[in-house]
């Protein structure tokens, strides 16, 4: 039984398949998944279309940090995205950032003591790697890159929940499941009256397309689809990684003195601070785990922890957690105390999952006949390295090459051509993933200075152009 036969007492099912084509559907309107439609349409490949899961576009989502890789990648993909991108992010800190703040993302001791630091500063790091880095919200970053397509490229509102291989139409047909109850204009994103509220009343409509490009993220439907036979089914979900975050977005009433300590002691004019005890700290989390405070009208934290899955916990027992850990590493009374003013309603928890690239191990391939997995969907991991997205975007920028000359050959129907540039893709891409994985779970950049800096050169300065040519 499929997927799709599944589901089929859930929803009310209607006949609107449609005949029409597409060259290229996308499954995920994140930004890995719209920088690949601007990357086709950009190369002159405009019959494609992006599809995804939620019921209409709303400012959710995390800050996102975009590094030199990232933005050289968006660069290749599409110049006109990358403006929109870096411009956006610079219209927020505009707008958001308090005057005279350092520009520098600082580690403290227990003391206070500056360790280390990041510049935030988009010129220092284009100076440094010939890019510079950017800060944008998920909702900023994906809005900045879905105007760049036409509102008939982007629907919102359907979920994916089965692909089939169509011989007979040259093209693989996508089921999609719709909510009936849905403003009509999906791009009110403003309207904070709308009605997201799950609803019984759905139908189902079907795309066809050449081509498909799963960019649904680590909970991807399509993976689970791709790899559904037995051989293969313990890949189809994310791994749990081991790590977790708990964190607080903002503690509000923090007694003036309270707060006065904790701005001069170890913000000290930094917007983002880290605070671990590094006179012992072997950067693992471990043995030593580090806190994260952001200070902006209240201030919040993030606890990165190594500890099983927590399931069904409540903001009570996440917060007795993080008291726990930091009582443990010998935490301030400072900021122990900050934690402890936590409305526990407040608290809450982000276990991190992977999708493990190791080329030494039997996984299966990230392509299958017409599907191909990229970003997230295809090797999702922590954020500690802050690769996530960064990845995603070099996926775009080398499954768009390798479409496009697909298309300037009118390869459509060509098995083996579509197959040949699908294993390339990940020829290129699997071993690079490996190795930021690697990085990413056992923090080795942090190692030393010299680590770090050998770790930036490596993932920062490599020849894009170079990259470019060994996809021809």
């Amino acid at each position: 039984m499929n997927i799709l036969q599944s589901q089929s007492t859930a929803h009310t099912f209607t006949d609107t398949s449609i005949n029409k084509i597409y060259d290229v559907v996308i499954v995920g309107a994140g930004p890995v998944g719209l920088a690949t439609a601007i990357g086709l349409r950009k190369r002159g490949i405009d019959n494609i279309l992006v599809i995804d899961q939620t019921r209409a576009f709303r400012q959710v989502g995390q800050v996102v940090d975009l590094l030199p890789n990232g933005l050289k990648a968006l660069k290749y993909v599409d110049s006109n995205a990358y403006k929109a991108v870096t411009t956006a992010s610079h219209e927020s800190v505009i707008d958001s950032k308090p005057p005279k703040v350092s520009q520098e993302w600082v580690s403290r001791n227990f003391q206070g003591q500056r360790v280390q630091s990041i510049s935030l500063s988009f010129d220092i790091w284009l100076n440094d790697y010939g890019e510079g880095r950017v800060s944008i919200s998920w909702y900023n970053l994906q809005t900045a890159l879905r105007q760049l397509l036409s509102e008939d490229q982007v629907k919102p509102n359907h979920r994916c929940i089965n692909f089939v291989d169509e011989s007979e139409n040259k093209s693989v047909r996508l089921d999609c499941v719709s909510s009936a109850n849905v403003e009509a204009n999906p791009y009110a994103y403003w309207d904070e009256s709308q009605n997201l509220e799950s609803t019984s009343q759905a139908s189902t409509k079907s795309f066809r397309a050449k081509l498909i490009v799963a960019a649904d993220g680590i909970n991807s439907m399509v993976r689970r689809i791709l790899y559904a036979d037995i051989s293969n089914q313990a890949f189809a979900k994310p791994e749990y990684s081991g790590f977790a975050g708990i964190y607080c977005q903002g503690v509000s009433d923090i007694p003036k003195e309270l707060r006065s300590q904790i701005e001069e002691k170890f913000f000290a004019g930094s917007p983002i601070v880290t605070v671990a005890n590094y006179d012992l700290i072997d950067h693992a989390f471990s043995e030593s785990p580090r806190i994260l405070l952001v200070n902006r009208k209240e201030i919040g934290y993030l606890l990165h922890l190594s500890i099983p899955l927590l399931q069904d916990k409540s903001g009570r027992d996440l917060l007795d957690l993080v008291l726990l850990e930091l009582e443990k590493a010998n935490y301030p009374n400072t900021l122990k105390e900050l934690v402890r003013l936590s409305p526990p309603e407040n608290v809450l928890h982000r276990p991190y999952y992977l999708h493990r690239a190791a080329c030494d191990r039997n996984l299966p391939a990230w392509s299958r006949g017409r599907v191909v997995l990229v970003g997230d969907a295809a090797h999702g991991m922590p954020p500690f390295m802050a690769q996530g997205a960064n990845q995603g975007l070099e996926d775009a920028m080398v499954i768009t090459t390798l479409i496009t000359n697909i298309a300037k050959k009118n390869n459509w129907d060509d098995h083996e051509a579509i197959a040949s540039a699908f294993e390339k893709y990940e020829r290129l891409r699997r071993p690079w993933i490996e190795y930021i994985q690697q990085a990413t779970l056992t923090q080795f950049p942090n190692s030393s200075d010299q680590a770090r800096q050998e770790y930036n050169q490596k993932v920062f300065t490599r020849d894009f152009d170079q990259i470019i040519a060994e996809l021809d």
